[in-house]
């Protein structure tokens, strides 16, 4: 795990636990990555993707929340 990531979450995570994502994005870097974990166990392994990717998955958690069925 990286220890030199600032890890964050949205600012509509509630302060309740559930089931919250943490992302980091390095500032320091030459190729961009975001970096994904759990907040609930923030030791666990990490997912890092390109920011493409990221940019695709935003519409896509925005419309298909924790209250709707996703299409696939």
């Amino acid at each position: 795990m990286n220890t030199d990531l600032k890890w964050f979450k949205s600012s509509y995570s509630g302060s309740q636990g559930g089931e919250c994502l943490e992302i980091a994005i390095p500032q320091t870097t030459s190729l961009p990555t975001i970096h994904i974990r759990d907040s609930k166990t923030p030791n666990a392994p990490t997912l890092t993707i390109a920011p493409a990717t990221w940019s695709a998955f935003l519409p896509y958690a925005a419309t298909y929340g924790s209250d709707q069925p996703s299409p696939h």
